[in-house]
């Protein structure tokens, strides 16, 4: 495969789809290339010279449909798109195996800059820097506050006993990937069961926000919230405890795991809550437990990947060091949810 034509991206069938559903959009022939850093669904630019798209789609020989529900993700966008949340505008859903192989979708290409490393965001400063974590928490208070039956997603997720299905969700691929002792795993998995929080009205969450799923501009606001897998209609604690989560620096030598949190200038975590809890005027009281969740999560998630190192399943490097930062994540939900 040349550059121009990434696996997974038939540029010739594209462009006949794009000609037979929205004819004039595209001026000539079309290249394309792979944007790396996605992190499971496949996220190609492509071109004709002047316009630019982006196409999303599952992996290469994906099995699990409803992990790579493409018409969901569309959905979401384009349900968003009307409103003052930054999504990119949506342009075409292709639910014809026949194009690509698997369902997929475009959208307008958006300028901006993802930020996934504290020594990415050091040639911007200490103030930008701090700007645009402040940013994030406003666009996450807009995102919350659209109401999903105005825009048609009012069946977009079931929110009745989200928490505890969330927790039982997890706890399956917990199981699913146990080969060692994980001393603390369980006990902050039964303590997260036995505090179990009363859920504010249900809002469109993302599930997966932070700094790196977002593109900022030059003027270091939020032009556009990407990756949209993991979005439903649910609790939106959820989202402002991952974000909390990934607030909290760790200090992680040569760690494969990279955060911003360090960087010069990011505010601090009870910074975010606070202006989280005076924009949207939701109670978050209970943020510890949302928090302590996020931890159990994450550690629930780098332990399958060592799993599929320990198997010899996962292919280039880093990940012969994520094992060791699993107790890490632990003994942080741990403490978290001791001490609020």
């Amino acid at each position: 495969m040349s550059p121009d034509h990434p696996p997974g991206l038939d540029l010739d069938r594209l462009r006949a789809l794009l000609e037979r559903e929205r004819p004039g959009l595209v001026a000539g022939p079309l290249t394309g290339r792979l944007i790396e850093g996605g992190r499971s669904n496949l996220t190609y630019e492509i071109g004709d010279g002047t316009g630019r798209w982006v196409v999303r789609r599952p992996p290469l020989g994906h099995v699990l449909a409803t992990a790579h529900d493409m018409k969901r993700e569309h959905r979401v966008i384009s349900a968003l798109h009307p409103t003052s949340v930054p999504v990119p505008r949506p342009v075409l859903l292709c639910e014809d195996e026949q194009v690509l192989g698997s369902p997929f979708y475009i959208m307008e290409f958006v300028e901006g800059t993802p930020y996934r490393t504290a020594a990415e965001l050091a040639p911007i400063g200490a103030e930008r820097t701090r700007g645009a974590l402040l940013s994030l928490v406003d666009t996450l208070v807009e995102l919350h506050a659209v109401d999903p039956a105005e825009v048609g997603l009012a069946d977009f997720g079931r929110p009745e006993g989200f928490l505890d299905r969330q927790l039982r969700r997890w706890g399956k691929q917990l199981d699913a990937s146990r080969s060692r002792d994980l001393a603390g795993i369980d006990e902050l998995h039964a303590a997260l069961g036995r505090e179990l929080p009363s859920s504010p009205a249900p809002a469109v969450v993302h599930g997966d926000y932070r700094l790196d799923n977002v593109l900022i501009g030059t003027d270091d606001r939020i032009k556009a919230i990407l990756d949209w897998e993991m979005s439903t209609l649910g609790d939106p604690l959820t989202d402002l405890g991952l974000l909390v989560m990934y607030s909290v620096p760790l200090e992680l030598p040569n760690s494969p795991i990279s955060t911003t949190a360090s960087a010069a200038g990011h505010p601090s975590p009870a910074e975010l809550i606070e202006r989280y809890a005076a924009r949207s005027g939701r109670d978050v009281s209970a943020v510890s437990w949302y928090t302590a969740f996020a931890w159990f999560k994450l550690a629930v998630i780098l332990e399958g990947i060592h799993y599929r190192y320990t198997l010899g399943q996962t292919v280039g490097r880093g990940f012969d060091r994520i094992g060791e930062l699993v107790p890490v994540f632990i003994e942080h939900g741990l403490t978290t949810l001791q001490e609020g």
